[in-house]
């Protein structure tokens, strides 16, 4: 059986060795205490933690490679919603065993990522245990370039990366709540499983966009995090929020849930002027992710509002929706 420093030198510090740094000059990565790890000249490093637990935020019988894919790329999606380029990272992994088969294919997806992203390993910790994942990742960025949750404007548009709802509809179809078929049922799992962080979309939209985070736990709970801080409420047109040909075959009651409150999208939302709306777009074609207005965001009329958000339908009419973001404490 590998032991544990012979595990991390054959599935992760080669490959780590191999890859041509792409970071800061005077980097040290993995083999000695710590890393050391400059941000670019001119930025500050952008830092985010995420962990992947089994049974909570990835089923047992994921493809390993499909694993690693997503570890990492729900960290670099973080980077993406700072508008930050992905710079570095680290691996911290506890595995009930060190099952060579699995390592290879995890480190497999892995690093086809953080190669195609210019992101290095630098470090990290593994035991025995439970499988669970945290990666932290390091990026930079100039701070008057930095999107923030707190700096959305009144008359701000609401806009949407790509489409929302078919992680959730696959979680949905994995877990029995609903069916589809083969073909949708693929969409739906590939979505859950192999999410593409917006690294490119939120490198394009420094200087345009004013706030901004990822789609992680449902746009209905994500959304109002950039309210909260941006002390702001929004208006929404459900029926515009995008959504795949795939989720269009779902019941509209099911669909309405999925886009609107079901997490795991990774992809941005974003808050920019009226006068960006050719600017947005066209940062959308450049980098060739689809971007939808879905909303504008208001400023609270009195001191007793509070920040929220307001549904309305294609026609503009008012609806009454109960939805809450993914809660990593309780059950969806």
């Amino acid at each position: 059986m590998l032991s544990e420093f012979a595990l991390i030198d054959r599935f992760f510090a080669r490959r780590a060795a191999a890859a041509p740094s792409r970071t800061a000059e005077g980097e040290l990565g993995i083999g000695d205490d710590c890393a050391l790890l400059a941000p670019r000249p001119g930025e500050m490093l952008a830092i985010s933690t995420d962990m992947l637990v089994e049974g909570r935020h990835f089923f047992p019988d994921i493809d390993p490679e499909a694993l690693g894919h997503k570890a990492l790329a729900v960290n670099l999606s973080d980077l993406a919603a700072m508008g930050a380029r992905p710079q570095a990272f680290t691996l911290a992994f506890s595995l009930p065993t060190a099952d060579e088969a699995w390592l290879t294919a995890f480190s497999d997806g892995l690093f086809a990522l953080a190669e195609r992203y210019g992101c290095d390993l630098i470090g990290g910790d593994t035991t025995g245990g439970p499988l669970n994942l945290c990666i932290t990742v390091f990026g930079s960025v100039r701070p008057q370039d930095a999107l923030r949750r707190d700096a959305a404007q009144p008359g701000d548009d609401i806009w949407i990366s790509g489409t929302l709802g078919d992680a959730r509809a696959g979680l949905g179809v994995q877990r029995g709540e609903w069916s589809a078929d083969a073909n949708d049922t693929a969409t739906f799992r590939r979505a859950l499983e192999r999410p593409e962080p917006r690294i490119v979309l939120g490198l394009a939209l420094r200087g345009i966009a004013h706030a901004a985070l990822d789609l992680s736990d449902g746009l209905a709970g994500d959304l109002l995090h950039i309210l909260e801080r941006s002390e702001m409420q929004a208006t929404v047109d459900a029926d515009a929020v995008p959504r795949s040909t795939a989720l269009r075959r779902l019941p509209p009651e099911i669909q309405r849930r999925c886009t609107l409150a079901g997490g795991d999208d990774y992809e941005l939302c974003f808050t920019a002027p009226v006068t960006a709306r050719a600017a947005v777009e066209a940062a959308g074609r450049e980098v060739n992710v689809p971007v939808t207005r879905i909303g504008t965001i208001s400023a609270l009329q009195t001191a007793a509002d509070r920040p929220a958000i307001g549904w309305r339908d294609a026609a503009g009419a008012p609806l009454t929706l109960t939805l809450q973001g993914f809660d990593h404490f309780h059950a969806d």
